[in-house]
């Protein structure tokens, strides 16, 4: 019995590459804005797609930074 500790498999203690993946994040935003104005005319559907999922991911990033300087995730 583990008392009142968790218990955690090896993996689940590692640090992840957080900065990494936000950078990746930005950077597939970025680019999904870009496409949105490229040469090629693209539908209203296709615009609306493009701009969702590039905000979603700021979003996700935005409240991963936010909860993380409030102390609510580790």
């Amino acid at each position: 019995m583990a008392g009142s500790e968790p218990v955690t498999s090896p993996d689940q203690r590692k640090p992840g590459h957080r900065r990494a993946g936000q950078i990746g994040a930005i950077l597939s935003a970025a680019a999904l804005v870009l496409m949105m104005f490229n040469n090629n005319e693209v539908s209203g559907t296709a615009k609306i797609w493009l701009g969702s999922i590039a905000a979603a991911l700021v979003l996700a990033v935005v409240g991963d930074a936010i909860l993380r300087r409030n102390g609510l995730r580790s």
